[in-house]
């Protein structure tokens, strides 16, 4: 901070130059769209699972949402998650700037964003007798495929963003959630291996829901954390 700008007093007690008050206020608005985009994410997706006929929340992926007439809805739901997941990985590495997972974490957030978007523009075929009344699919069409790449790098990617956050946070004194972004962290990415390889069955699809809802949960806590460790800025 340079002698001759002339500083800002904020409710905290500390200053900051006009430069700094709206550098922190810019990362503090990037770092809260990593608190609504699982929310939104999650919400939008049970919304559409409980309207949509046919639809069978213990059958029937998410990403099936995307088919038919009304899927432009979760398209939209998955493009603009990722945006805010990537828009948050900015701000992500924006406050931490330096330090363990300050380069890492924040780049293996924003693919996990990509990946959503890509899950968006290229999605899955007709299963399951979803939608109800397309033909359903025999083969995994070139787009389905795309779609599950997108899901196997940007899984591993998320949870691999998680540990390297748990590192962070444990040095910085926050053991009880650090411990979480080690748990649900790799937890995720094992239901999302189970429902893939169809280890689980038919339980497969339920338990890759609650990992979801678990994972966006705990990403929303973590930006939570992150947003309340920022300097004050309402000078």
């Amino acid at each position: 901070m340079s002698g001759t700008q002339p500083t800002i007093p904020t409710r905290a007690g500390t200053v900051s130059t006009p430069e700094e008050l709206t550098a922190d206020r810019v990362t503090k608005s990037l770092l809260g769209y990593g608190v609504i985009a699982g929310p939104v994410y999650v919400v939008t997706s049970l919304a559409q699972a409980l309207l949509r006929d046919g639809f069978d929340l213990g059958r029937h992926a998410w990403s099936q949402l995307a088919l038919g007439g009304p899927g432009w809805v979760q398209v939209t739901n998955f493009v603009v998650s990722g945006l805010m997941t990537i828009a948050a990985a900015v701000g992500l590495h924006r406050a931490l700037r330096t330090g363990p997972a300050a380069t890492w974490s924040p780049r293996l957030l924003a693919v996990f964003g990509l990946s959503l978007i890509a899950a968006g523009a290229f999605p899955v075929d007709p299963a399951g007798g979803f939608p109800v009344g397309a033909p359903q699919a025999t083969a995994i069409s070139a787009t389905a495929a795309v779609h599950m790449l997108a899901g196997a790098i940007g899984f591993p990617c998320l949870a691999a963003a998680l540990l390297l956050l748990a590192r962070r946070l444990s040095g910085e004194g926050f053991p009880r959630l650090a411990l979480a972004c080690r748990l649900v962290g790799p937890l995720f990415l094992v239901a999302f291996l189970a429902m893939a390889s169809g280890a689980l069955g038919a339980a497969g699809i339920p338990v890759f829901v609650v990992a979801v809802i678990a994972v966006f949960a705990l990403l929303s806590v973590v930006f939570v954390h992150r947003y309340r460790q920022m300097p004050n800025t309402d000078g």
